[in-house]
């Protein structure tokens, strides 16, 4: 059987915004400050690094696997981000990394609603 368009769409978009995810966390500011050491940063990168491949896995399984679950995760996932998001932007201002995550959130909004919509909905499985 193949793929539906809107399971290819909400693929697509999703890796696109994991891809921007990615490129937000390598330029995000990483400079040691009495608040924030080495460390701390280093283990904030891998686990950034870690929520993207385990955000990967689940666009994987969804779309592949017909998987409904994952979709629920990726939109809560979503909700989080976009929480996350506001706050960030409202302690340190718009930044580049802060730009594109906005994108990211955009992207991901626009794949859901692709894995809602139209042939898509008789592809997941409970």
């Amino acid at each position: 059987m193949s793929v539906p368009s809107n399971v290819r769409r909400f693929e697509a978009l999703l890796y696109a915004s994991l891809m921007l995810d990615a490129l937000s966390v390598a330029v995000q500011d990483r400079t040691p400050t009495a608040e924030m050491t080495e460390q701390m940063i280093m283990t904030s990168m891998l686990f950034a690094g870690g929520m993207i491949l385990l955000l990967v896995y689940f666009v994987r399984l969804a779309a592949h696997g017909r998987k409904n679950w994952p979709r629920w995760v990726l939109a809560a996932a979503l909700v989080l981000s976009v929480i996350s998001l506001g706050q960030i932007i409202g302690q340190k201002g718009m930044e580049l990394d802060s730009a594109i995550e906005i994108v990211s959130c955009v992207l991901t909004a626009m794949g859901l609603y692709f894995s809602f919509r139209g042939d898509a909905q008789g592809w997941f499985n409970a």
